[in-house]
């Protein structure tokens, strides 16, 4: 499976993210990590293994990406408008430098995103801030209300980047042309979060799978059976 490392500086972080990108061609998937992880994560883990032979078909080309997480969310050092901004701008890397970059190499219209734990935080939250840009939409074990990292802290930028808060208000008819798997497990702790954005998107009649494993619970074993399988949905 070919494997390559890349750095995409952006201009809006002032800074090269790195990453490993699987594939020559295929449908693009952006892989966010889970919380604080590195673009190498999926691979240590195993995770990008199990894509194997969808990467070797030429069915899926991924893009493992690092995340700002130690200078946004977890960088309990700052003030919390100051750890929203800084994820405001990784925002801004993803929509209007990095996404585009990835649509052009793969000459697609829409991308699909992905992540476990955390990481399916920053996909779920990207793909409705921004569903021109996303097709599919594939969740593992995510928590989707980032409010309990602020201490009470609460601007517009919390609003528009908390998924429970601006969703239920959210109107895009490209919402409704999007596949969404929205995967956790029967003793994953993050569970209650999937019913509940999943009774957000069943009120707005927004098209979508909750895909509970049984016995599971929050871990990498569950996410590396879930994966080849939301893949095979694409």
């Amino acid at each position: 499976m070919q494997e390559d490392y890349r750095k995409f500086y952006s201009h809006h972080l002032g800074r090269d993210i790195e990453m490993l990108v699987y594939g020559n061609w295929g449908y693009p998937i952006v892989l966010f990590p889970t919380s604080m992880g590195h673009y190498y994560e999926y691979k240590d883990f195993g995770l990008t293994e199990t894509a194997r032979w969808f990467v070797e078909t030429g069915k899926v080309k991924l893009y493992c990406i690092d995340s700002i997480d130690r200078d946004s969310w977890y960088a309990k050092h700052l003030h919390p408008g100051t750890r929203i901004w800084n994820h405001v701008l990784y925002d801004r890397f993803l929509h209007e430098e990095f996404v585009p970059s990835v649509q052009r190499e793969c000459n697609v219209q829409k991308i699909g995103v992905s992540g476990a734990s955390f990481g399916g935080y920053h996909a779920l939250n990207f793909a409705f801030r921004h569903p021109e840009q996303v097709g599919h939409l594939l969740t593992m074990g995510a928590a989707f209300d980032i409010r309990s990292f602020l201490g009470g802290y609460y601007d517009e930028n919390v609003y528009f980047n908390n998924p429970p808060d601006f969703l239920p208000n959210a109107q895009n008819n490209e919402f409704y042309h999007m596949n969404i798997v929205l995967g956790t497990s029967e003793y994953d702790f993050c569970k209650d979060s999937n019913y509940q954005l999943s009774g957000i998107l069943s009120r707005k009649g927004i098209r979508h799978q909750l895909d509970v494993t049984p016995w599971g619970n929050h871990d990498w074993p569950v996410w590396k059976d879930q994966f080849p399988r939301y893949l095979s949905m694409i």
